[in-house]
């Protein structure tokens, strides 16, 4: 079971959320959406919607600065341990109530308003759980484990996940984690393997490619601003 869950179920989910996203790329480019609900209700939406995505942008980040960034360059750049757990416990905190609070918005909103409810699959519904489910493992993990200096995961959870990218997993780093920890990330596995074939998959098509096409220009409609279009002449006169 150790072997399983540590060892074999990552490169599992890591294989079908790459598989994933070249399937639905190259089979279902038109379903590569959001299916956005706007256009029902747009009020709640733009107070549920900024919660959630900047929510889980600063969850994220989280995740990925306590799993990547040893123990050993954070003390290199001052940060003792204790300061570090602070920062992660209220900042962590915080971003996961802000993430939350998104989530339950944007399900009152699906079930109180019949178009979007109708509009709202299974599928939906399925991704909503789990990632519900993920947040608030993570968040009752945390705060569980708070006084103190806390479950320093960064001696075990972390050291592992760096692992598997070596093709070298040490499982047994997973041994000694708190169960509710271990439930977390299984659940976050489970997460990263559903992304492809959920509305989640978006997350993959920021539009990066405006910050570097070149500007638009606009002609002027004021006739006496310098560059504006002369008056038309011959065939180009539309009809009286």
């Amino acid at each position: 079971m150790k072997t399983l869950l540590w060892g074999v179920l990552p490169y599992v989910a890591f294989v079908l959320l790459v598989a994933g996203i070249i399937w639905r790329h190259r089979y279902d480019k038109f379903g590569w959406t959001t299916r956005s609900s706007q256009v029902y209700e747009s009020k709640l939406l733009n107070v549920a919607s900024p919660m959630f995505h900047y929510g889980i942008l600063f969850v994220l980040v989280g995740h990925l600065v306590g799993l990547f960034v040893p123990e050993s360059w954070t003390e290199k750049a001052g940060v003792k341990e204790h300061t570090y757990h602070l920062f992660s416990l209220y900042g962590g905190t915080a971003a996961g109530i802000l993430l939350v609070l998104g989530i339950l918005l944007l399900l009152y909103r699906r079930r109180t308003n019949t178009p979007v409810f109708r509009a709202t699959t299974a599928n939906d519904k399925l991704m909503y759980a789990v990632l519900l489910a993920a947040i608030v493992l993570g968040m009752v993990a945390k705060l569980t484990h708070a006084s103190g200096d806390g479950y320093n995961y960064r001696e075990s959870i972390a050291p592992w996940a760096r692992s598997l990218f070596r093709l070298q997993p040490d499982t047994d780093l997973m041994a000694g984690v708190p169960v509710l920890y271990r439930i977390h990330a299984v659940v976050g596995m489970a997460l990263i393997a559903l992304i492809p074939f959920t509305r989640l998959v978006h997350m993959f098509s920021a539009p990066v490619q405006y910050l570097f096409r070149p500007y638009v220009v606009y002609r002027s409609k004021d006739p006496g601003r310098v560059g504006a279009r002369p008056e038309r002449r011959g065939w180009e006169k539309t009809g009286s």
